[in-house]
């Protein structure tokens, strides 16, 4: 179920890049943003009353649902698109695998949970791996105020998504169905982005673009209802930190679509950063003494 669960996150997410860029244009972020997740907010309900029926939560419990939306389904995306226009979405790949560290980090803050100790060469040598890979548009950019808003946007987004992971634990810690609380959190998440482009005049008519709709109906239904339950159960069962590892896979699928529609073009330094990455999953998923006893176990759990 893991190896299930952690497949279809790298997928989608490593898509989903391609589909935000094609919803760049005339469109304000924050009315994407807003109807993304009130369609994704929307079917989440559906299912969650199909399957779960009417749970109840306390006042305390949605005000963290709140809490969630604003740090994983508005103001986090909302950097993200802000970045994207100071900085290449290769770059902003790199900085968003810092959540790997990030959620390690306020996992020992939060939970005092802390990783077992091959995450950390297996989630750094994943780290470097996706610099090698990007090293050519690293380098390409000069220091500028433009580049340094870029990468301060994609730290604070990606700051923000590993928050978001902390609430989730914290919802399923107390038992709360994964299925109502994201409903309830993408909702208050597109509320806080409709409020705000409201509040900036914006209008939420949107174009009759079969790219941007298509773009956009992927996203709320693959990219936010399908993959953020999918992490979020990984979340659940092995972890924040261990979950977390998806990022610096998925962008190797968003590679590969750049290499197919976008002419990509592979160089040395890619190849030797791939491997590097390849090396650190073996690490993460096959543990030495693991080996030994051939009892091999997809993605440990953290030790308490």
């Amino acid at each position: 179920m893991n190896a299930l669960l952690y497949s279809a996150v790298v997928v989608i997410w490593g898509t989903t890049w391609f589909a935000i860029a094609l919803q760049q244009g005339d469109v304000p972020i924050l009315v994407s943003i807003f109807w993304r997740f009130t369609i994704a907010g929307s079917i989440l309900f559906l299912i969650n009353r199909w399957r779960l029926g009417r749970v109840p939560l306390t006042w305390r419990d949605h005000g963290f649902c709140a809490l969630q939306g604003v740090c994983s389904f508005s103001l986090n995306f909302y950097c993200f698109y802000l970045a994207a226009s100071q900085i290449t979405t290769g770059i902003e790949s790199v900085i968003f695998s810092m959540a790997i560290f990030f959620n390690a980090i306020n996992q020992a803050i939060f939970y005092r949970i802390i990783p077992v100790k091959r995450f950390w060469p297996a989630a750094t040598l994943g780290v470097v791996g996706i610099i090698l890979l990007f090293s050519d548009q690293w380098a390409a950019h000069r220091v500028s105020t433009s580049l340094a808003l870029g990468v301060g946007l994609s730290v604070l987004g990606t700051y923000g998504f590993s928050l978001g992971n902390m609430l989730s634990l914290r919802h399923q810690r107390r038992g709360l169905p994964i299925l109502t609380t994201n409903s309830w959190a993408m909702c208050y998440g597109a509320a806080v982005a409709g409020i705000l482009s409201y509040y900036l005049g914006y209008h939420f008519i949107l174009p009759f673009n079969p790219l941007y709709l298509g773009a956009l109906g992927y996203l709320a239904l693959f990219g936010s209802v399908i993959g953020f339950g999918a992490y979020y159960l990984l979340v659940g069962r092995m972890g924040a930190g261990q979950a977390a590892y998806t990022t610096v896979l998925f962008p190797l699928v968003a590679l590969a679509i750049s290499t197919k529609f976008e002419g990509y073009q592979w160089q040395s330094h890619a190849v030797i950063g791939l491997g590097i990455i390849v090396l650190g999953n073996c690490i993460m998923f096959f543990p030495v003494h693991h080996l030994r006893r051939s009892r091999l176990r997809f993605l440990p759990r953290y030790r308490r």
